[in-house]
């Protein structure tokens, strides 16, 4: 299907969008300090949840926002289980990296509602192998909608997974439901330092286009 531009305002916008894609970066040096409203922040965050596309649009997404002590206490509870299965000659390195996502201004969590995918998979049995394919996919693509709106409105954003090593305690910590299983952590701050340049492998040996 061609996409025709309406006018001049929706080509920019448009561009305006892949400038954004193209923008996004891993930002590990993040602060506290306030430069995009809370508000801002929790209204990224419902957008995105509300408008990214789901399989039968199951809308199977889940997001705890932590902010401040909130988050900090999360980074905390990591170094906490992490200290206990860590070699104790590794574990400084180890608590460094987590300083450095706890330094931040606030954590999005991202979880998957299972009983949502079984209920797909009772409901629709000839696809039951792909639901939890699908959760994932969807799921992908409301973590990268977040981490570049919030990049875009210019915090510095990570992604990590300390799941499942933190899974029970994080549910204990805020009571989480049961089914929901959470899938990534993304600090977010104040970007203390720009990324660095990014190498790209030849798009020739990753796209084949036949006409």
């Amino acid at each position: 299907m061609s996409i025709l531009y309406k006018d001049k305002a929706e080509s920019a916008q448009t561009s305006a969008f892949w400038e954004a894609v193209k923008s996004r970066r891993t930002i590990y040096s993040i602060g506290k300090e306030e430069i995009v409203s809370a508000e801002q922040v929790e209204q990224i965050v419902k957008d995105a949840v509300l408008h990214v596309p789901s399989a039968f649009n199951s809308q199977s997404a889940r997001v705890v926002l932590l902010f401040g002590a909130q988050s900090d206490q999360l980074w905390e509870l990591a170094k906490k289980t992490l200290k206990a299965i860590v070699p104790s000659a590794n574990f400084p390195d180890t608590e460094a990296k987590l300083n450095g996502f706890q330094a931040g201004y606030g954590t999005v969590l991202f979880f998957e509602d299972q009983n949502v995918v079984k209920g797909l998979q009772e409901q629709f049995a000839l696809y039951k192998d792909n639901f939890p394919i699908w959760s994932l996919q969807s799921s992908g693509m409301l973590q990268f909608a977040v981490w570049t709106a919030l990049e875009e409105a210019g915090l510095g954003v990570n992604l990590q997974h300390y799941n499942p090593l933190i899974d029970e305690q994080v549910k204990a910590a805020w009571s989480i439901p049961e089914n929901w299983k959470l899938l990534s952590e993304m600090p977010f701050g104040k970007p203390l330092v720009a990324a660095g340049e990014k190498d790209f492998s030849p798009i020739e040996d990753r796209v084949k286009i036949f006409r």
